[in-house]
């Protein structure tokens, strides 16, 4: 007979990025899903490739993990052998061309933003391999809720108060209108300078406090009936004497 075909798992991640006057801004929101469930409420979806270029993932968590991970154990190898920092175009050939090799059986969703010799990019990779360039960009299953608020409210040159709020509130309406996406807000600022990873930027779902108690008093809950079963017991051999159907 065989085994069953397995079922594609629903997954779920609201991630974003936008550059703004002195560099480029990632955010990501924390809920790692497994089907229906929440596997946990404080997954780190923005991953460092090198100095001055982070990633930021959706997809399967595990793939995004391993992928970022090896691409930027590459990336040092990379900067090392030619002595220079690396471009973001170097990272961008390097994944892309991994992931069409796969046509998209690894689940990675990609947002590679930084800055180099060149200035301030930001590009995103889908899985089958395909490239793009935006000054704004955001992917995942809460990307639609996220685009609405980057298309009404991005404007060239922003300082980085403002796009910070942007970004936030991008991933904040993911996090409230999309069901996979959830918790903090994680956000991740490049400059020439350098790189500033505030986790958490913010918190979006802020548990509420439980209004009622279940801590009962002995007694409160009357028992209907009561049924005693003797056990005879021989050495380590547990024989029950009234034998009785079990109640389904």
């Amino acid at each position: 007979m065989g085994y069953p075909i397995p079922t594609a798992m629903k997954t779920g991640t609201t991630i974003c990025g936008i550059i703004y006057k002195d560099g480029v801004i990632l955010a990501s929101d924390t809920r790692a899903t497994s089907g229906n469930i929440i596997a946990t409420k404080n997954c780190q979806k923005l991953h460092r490739m090198a100095n001055k270029i982070f990633c930021a993932g959706a997809g399967t968590a595990a793939d995004c993990d391993m992928m970022t991970a090896m691409m930027a154990s590459n990336l040092e190898l990379h900067r090392l052998n030619t002595g220079r920092d690396p471009r973001i175009s170097t990272i961008e050939r390097m994944l892309k061309q991994h992931l069409y090799r796969y046509q998209g059986h690894i689940g990675c969703a990609l947002i590679i933003g930084g800055v180099d010799s060149t200035g301030a990019h930001l590009c995103s990779i889908s899985p089958h391999g395909n490239s793009f360039r935006q000054p704004y960009l955001t992917m995942g299953s809460g990307s639609l809720n996220a685009d609405a608020v980057l298309e009404s409210r991005w404007r060239p040159d922003m300082e980085l108060e403002e796009a910070k709020k942007l970004v936030r509130d991008a991933i904040a309406a993911g996090i409230f209108n999309d069901l996979m996406s959830g918790s903090n807000v994680d956000i991740v600022v490049i400059t020439n300078k350098g790189s500033d990873f505030i986790r958490p930027y913010d918190i979006a779902n802020i548990k509420g406090k439980r209004e009622g108690t279940y801590n009962f008093a002995k007694g409160a809950t009357a028992v209907l009936s009561t049924k005693v079963i003797p056990l005879d017991i021989e050495g380590n051999e547990v024989r029950i004497i009234a034998e009785e159907p079990m109640d389904i």
